[in-house]
């Protein structure tokens, strides 16, 4: 399974950078979902997991 952590830490680093990865969630009857990070210039971490990569977006 692809994971967008190392040791706990977010891999997503670079300014302006966005990850993102598809997943299906037992906890949540098997619905696929996105995992989405991105990092603002001034280096803050946004993270989210919704059901469209557009509304992670938003």
């Amino acid at each position: 399974m692809e994971t967008l952590n190392k040791n706990g830490v977010s891999i997503t680093q670079t300014p302006g950078e966005e990850k993102y990865v598809k997943c299906c969630l037992g906890a949540f009857r098997g619905q696929i979902y996105f995992q989405y990070d991105y990092r603002h210039t001034d280096m803050e971490l946004f993270s989210i997991l919704a059901k469209t990569l557009e509304k992670c977006r938003r």
